[in-house]
């Protein structure tokens, strides 16, 4: 093993104490009721010697759900739930940072009491069937969020940031990938960041970004504003 791996690495205003960073891992062991609990301190605690450990994917809202037991960060009580496994890690000496997550079009009725999951645009998921509250399923086609939903989205990112901040954690990630709500759009021009969602979910994308281009209105790259806002408000 490499020496320089083990040597500590400064990340913006945090000191990591090695280069050892655990990546997001999908436990599902948050209960139905999604709220961190013992088992996960006892997960975390036992891999705090990493520099940096990136939670498992967290929801950001109940429209945000789309995986069996997964924990969230939208009540008070699940912010409670955060809290043990983040001192127990900073008591180790590591350094936690959040996975914020919204499922999009890769959620299921299931988990919404009937109502479809929500997406950039009524495109279906294509891959395994997922496992939902009432067993597996084949994916559905999602419902097209609204221009005047995505300000609700940007809040409960927004609110993510603020309970995670005050659960302890010392950053977020956003989680943008595999058709998940927000994902990486492969269109240029674009920002050097995460945009708003991928033309393979969001034929609108384009025409959204034309409509910026040409007439230079504020149109919201939804992906792109929400980390900016989301980061920049856990950063004050």
């Amino acid at each position: 093993m490499s020496k320089k791996l083990l040597e500590p690495f400064r990340l913006g205003d945090l000191s990591l104490r090695n280069r050892i960073a655990m990546a997001p891992l999908t436990r599902a062991r948050s209960g139905h009721d999604r709220i961190p609990n013992a088992l996960m301190v006892e997960y975390y605690t036992q891999r705090a010697s990493a520099g940096l450990i990136i939670t498992e994917a967290t929801t950001v809202s109940a429209q945000g759900n789309g995986w069996n037991e997964s924990p969230g960060i939208y009540t008070d009580a699940m912010a409670e739930g955060w809290k043990p496994i983040t001192e127990a890690i900073h008591n180790k000496g590591g350094t936690v940072f959040l996975q914020l997550w919204h499922c999009g079009r890769a959620s299921h009725s299931d988990f919404h009491g009937g109502e479809p999951a929500v997406s950039a645009s009524a495109i279906q998921l294509n891959g395994d069937p997922i496992y939902t509250p009432d067993g597996k399923k084949d994916h559905e086609t999602p419902r097209a969020l609204e221009t005047d939903e995505i300000p609700g989205v940007i809040a409960d990112y927004k609110a993510a940031a603020e309970r995670a901040k005050a659960a302890g954690f010392d950053g977020v990630e956003i989680h943008s990938a595999n058709g998940y709500l927000l994902n990486p759009a492969h269109v240029r021009p674009s920002p050097p960041s995460l945009l708003s969602l991928s033309p393979t979910t969001n034929p609108r994308l384009e025409r959204k970004m034309r409509s910026c281009q040409t007439h230079n209105n504020r149109h919201e790259l939804t992906g792109f504003v929400v980390a900016v806002r989301c980061l920049l408000h856990f950063l004050r």
